[in-house]
């Protein structure tokens, strides 16, 4: 993202919270991936969906009955939290153009928890897996077709996940004093 595509943001240390500067393509994707999340926690909330699937396992597989009890009593809260987490991504956010970005703790732990929503719900649609090797992924596709939106979804999972390592690493290298 960002210039020649390459991920120019990265979270550091600032006091007891992380900052971040992102450049104007890093905030239209960022913006873009939220809203999905929130779009299919709203809209689009489907239990056939593999990706709703994946965002929210049964917690009894063996036991649908059990599961489906489970659901009644946890979905709707988990459902709140996934769009408040999105949410907080779009709260920090500039509207467009580039901008400095500064979260506390319990803001950074938000932005986790979406950017890894976000992550599980693209590598389910690229059909990725625990083996899959993002880097021979995105060769291949940009041999097969250099503009492809496969080129460009799997330079955005490849995004996120280095953000998403950025954040982590800023956390906890939080000064806590």
């Amino acid at each position: 993202m960002g210039d020649g595509g390459k991920a120019v943001s990265m979270f550091r240390r600032n006091g007891k919270g992380v900052v971040a500067s992102f450049g104007p393509d890093e905030v239209k994707v960022l913006r873009k991936v939220a809203s999905e999340i929130v779009a299919l926690m709203t809209d689009g909330f489907d239990h056939t969906d593999p990706v709703v699937e994946r965002l929210f396992p049964d917690v009894y597989p063996d036991l649908p009955e059990d599961a489906a009890e489970f659901r009644l009593y946890t979905e709707s809260d988990l459902k709140s939290g996934k769009i408040d987490q999105a949410g907080a991504i779009l709260a920090k956010l500039p509207d467009e153009g580039p901008g400095d970005v500064r979260l506390d703790g319990e803001e950074a732990e938000c932005w986790l928890r979406a950017i890894n929503d976000a992550r599980l719900a693209m590598g389910t649609r690229l059909e990725l897996t625990g083996d899959t090797d993002v880097s021979d992924e995105l060769d291949d596709a940009v041999l097969h077709d250099p503009t492809s939106s496969r080129v460009f979804q799997l330079s955005v999972y490849a995004y996120l996940g280095y953000l998403q390592e950025s954040l982590l690493n800023a956390m906890i290298s939080v000064d806590h004093r």
